[in-house]
């Protein structure tokens, strides 16, 4: 019975960490963007794929505003989920 009570707390914990964990745009594919960022659905989300393989990575999060259908209401909506990688 404590082995089963010990999984589900294992999970309940890795469930949690990840509603944390934030989305890289500069690495995540479209279904990770779109699953990870409010308001951002598939289009939006192939949209910002496609604007970082033109331009390059995103050194700010405010830079989401140069793809087509990203608001700056989205970006600060989104802005404690937003991550940049610099690799």
């Amino acid at each position: 019975m404590k082995r089963i009570q010990y999984l589900i707390a294992l999970f309940m914990l890795c469930t949690v960490s990840l509603a944390w964990a934030g989305v890289d745009i500069n690495q995540a594919d479209a279904q990770a963007l779109a699953a990870g960022l409010k308001g951002v659905g598939a289009k939006k989300a192939q949209a910002i794929v496609e604007y970082r393989n033109t331009h390059g990575r995103f050194k700010t999060a405010d830079e989401l505003a140069g793809v087509k259908g990203i608001s700056l209401k989205t970006i600060k909506k989104n802005r404690d989920n937003i991550e940049l990688s610099k690799q």
